[in-house]
């Protein structure tokens, strides 16, 4: 079986943070996804709304750097959740338990006001890591052999400065 949902929103309410009796991070926030098509020549816009939950460490960037308003990518799986409410109804519903998290906001252009937002820096190659210039490595024509791989410092970052949070399955208490 394959159970993986991948959505993209704004965050409807700023993230609720709380810890488990052992110390696990658990967040919880609602995200809103819409999609826009035309029915006879009538433009019509589709918002859907679902709660997601952030487990560990991921539950507590998420507590720091997201607000509501907050545009995020999320994977995840889909989880059903039953209850009985105060009055002995039974209750349920589906939402989303976060296994890889992306910040899509630029650097200060989250709706707290600007400049209090900002990504965390993340000094992993290839992740977030910026060089002011690329210089390219020089190679000898004459002798091939003495070619070397240029080191890490001198391969280009890649355009994604985007920090991404995976979760082992393990982590999570379901």
């Amino acid at each position: 079986m394959y159970n993986k949902v991948i959505l993209v929103g704004n965050l409807t309410r700023d993230i609720e943070l709380k810890y488990s009796q052992g110390g696990m991070a658990i967040a919880s926030a609602g995200l809103a996804t819409s999609r826009k098509f035309t029915v006879n020549g009538e433009k019509k816009e589709e918002v859907c709304f679902v709660d997601i939950t952030f487990f560990a460490r991921s539950a507590e960037v998420a507590n720091q750097y997201l607000r509501k308003g907050s545009k995020i990518l999320v994977e995840g799986r889909l989880n059903f959740d039953q209850w009985v409410d105060q009055n002995g109804q039974k209750r349920s519903k589906h939402s989303v338990v976060v296994e890889t998290m992306q910040m899509l906001d630029s650097k200060g252009s989250a709706q707290t006001g600007g400049d209090e937002y900002a990504a965390p820096q993340m000094t992993q190659p290839n992740q977030g890591y910026q060089q002011p210039s690329y210089q390219q490595p020089s190679y000898q024509q004459q002798q091939p052999q003495s070619y070397q791989k240029p080191s890490a410092q001198q391969q280009m970052p890649s355009n994604s400065s985007i920090p991404v949070i995976d979760i082992d399955e393990d982590e999570i208490p379901f």
